[in-house]
């Protein structure tokens, strides 16, 4: 029996060099995306961040288009792009007065067409599917290097701006009153999302992006009200999540990334049942207790 899990789920690991590159990325990203995730579910901005993986696309694209699938090319374009994007979308919501969101989503759904376009008429149907769903075996040393410096820019900004961010979150009107750093500190933390999203994309694909940092931080709101248990389940849930998809995309030869999501899908819906501070079954016992 012992042998058996270990050969299952600790073998591939230490036999293949191209899975313990998956892992070392794949724990990068947990230890960065999930962080930017949880402040964006308290802002109410999950579907923003959804957004902003998809905008990043056709800068993707265009970096590809003269480098290939060369990492620093790919990764100042998609900035360039998600940056955009998010000031195109502020500016028409201010002109129009319509929601930012609103705005967000019809330029998100242009910058995926137009990345999807972009990308059929200069490469194959297999750079399409890279760009989608990445390809986290395939993940090299120059990936790991811009995913390990992601995670250190992600820690050390957010310790600085930790403050601030946490006052804009809960009462922005607040904050707005006794500082004017509101502005650059939403400012700063969506360039930061960005980035995430960027550097997530050359591993899982902007499909699956968001994911890996919304679905943590959402499951582990049923089991704390507190921020630094918020964050500190969110990254167990992911770490959890990623391993298992790991492992069942090597031995069942599935695709890693929708792996980890349904991974991650299933957390979500244990924690809605079983969650210790909103879950069903939680507050089903509170009723209870309430009219006992």
């Amino acid at each position: 029996m012992f042998n058996e899990l270990y050969n299952f789920l600790i073998h591939p690991l230490l036999s293949y060099d191209f899975m313990q590159k998956a892992f070392v990325s794949l724990v990068c990203l947990c230890f960065s995306s999930p962080l930017i995730g949880v402040f964006l579910t308290l802002k109410r901005m999950s579907l923003s961040g959804d957004a902003i993986s998809h905008a990043i696309l056709p800068g993707a694209a265009v970096g590809f288009m003269f480098s290939g699938l060369s990492v620093a090319a790919m990764t100042i374009g998609g900035m360039v792009a998600g940056i955009v994007v998010i000031i195109m979308s502020s500016l028409f919501s201010r002109v129009s007065k319509s929601s930012e969101e609103s705005n967000l989503a019809v330029f998100y759904l242009f910058s995926l067409a137009l990345g999807v376009l972009i990308i059929s008429l200069n490469g194959s149907n297999l750079d399409l599917l890279h760009f989608l769903f990445g390809s986290i075996f395939a993940v090299g040393k120059e990936t790991i290097l811009l995913l390990g410096l992601c995670t250190s820019v992600t820690l050390v900004l957010l310790s600085f701006i930790s403050r601030p961010l946490i006052l804009d979150t809960v009462d922005p009107l607040f904050l707005a009153s006794v500082s004017k750093s509101g502005t650059w500190v939403h400012i700063c933390f969506m360039i930061l999302a960005v980035f995430n999203l960027v550097s997530s994309f050359q591993a899982i694909g902007t499909l699956m992006s968001v994911g890996i940092m919304i679905i943590p931080a959402t499951s582990a709101k049923f089991w704390s009200y507190k921020l630094s248990n918020i964050i500190a389940i969110s990254v167990i849930f992911a770490l959890i999540s990623s391993y298992v998809g790991l492992v069942m995309s090597f031995h069942f030869n599935v695709p890693c990334s929708p792996a980890i999501i349904i991974s991650l899908s299933a957390i979500y819906l244990c924690s809605f049942v079983f969650g210790g501070h909103k879950g069903i079954i939680k507050r089903f016992v509170k009723g209870k207790h309430y009219e006992n």
